[in-house]
């Protein structure tokens, strides 16, 4: 094998995106594909075993995720670089993935340039972010994150619970629930519930199942 490769793990729970990203860069001459995973634990296990130069990792995947199987496989190899190739572009998913290690962050929208052209810059030790997650990153401040605990009653909301439903599965007073509830719409912007939901689906602090 070529020294001179980039070499490159593709992790994927769907044949289909992993064989056409496999055929993308099989036509680069400076590129090679040396493993491929559909889920994390056989991504952690051929990390191992091939130590690619860069991985392109999706976001979601049963069981283990993209940031979970990220952090496993930096936890041995601080010097592993990460693209995550993924359908969503909110920016929870993003600073997600980027505080988690993750250099790269494209759509499987990506163009073959693109995709080619991020490869080779994270490779080089560069931070690369397909133009909609780095405006989604733009829109919206760090402070209007929403703490674990919000996000666990954003999830509560989005099944239609009320707030002394909340209050009973979280075991807390109704009193605190409508406290999260109200910290919950400030900061996502809204004036209702179901526009928290819509807009923690778009913005990917919410996916749906």
């Amino acid at each position: 094998m070529d020294p001179n490769r980039i070499r490159v793990m593709i992790v994927d729970d769907h044949e289909v995106v992993r064989a056409g990203v496999a055929a993308v860069l099989a036509r680069e001459s400076s590129m090679t594909v040396v493993a491929e995973a559909s889920n994390g634990a056989d991504a952690i296990r051929l990390y191992r075993q091939h130590t690619p130069d860069v991985t392109l990792l999706d976001l979601t995947m049963p069981g283990m995720d993209g940031v979970a199987t990220m952090q496993a496989i930096r936890s041995e190899f601080p010097r592993a670089r990460f693209i995550m190739l993924t359908v969503h572009s909110g920016d929870e998913d993003v600073h997600r993935a980027l505080d988690a290690g993750a250099q790269g962050y494209l759509l499987k929208t990506a163009s073959r340039t693109e995709l080619v052209d991020t490869v080779r810059a994270v490779h080089a030790g560069m931070r690369r972010l397909s133009r909609e997650a780095a405006e989604r990153m733009d829109e919206y401040p760090v402070g209007a994150h929403l703490t674990p605990r919000e996000i666990e009653v954003l999830r509560l909301l989005s099944r239609g619970l009320t707030n002394n439903e909340i209050a009973a599965e979280l075991h807390v007073s109704g009193t605190t629930a409508k406290w999260f509830v109200k910290n919950i719409l400030e900061k996502l912007g809204v004036n209702d519930r179901t526009a928290a939901v819509t807009t923690a689906l778009a913005r990917g602090i919410l996916h749906c199942d």
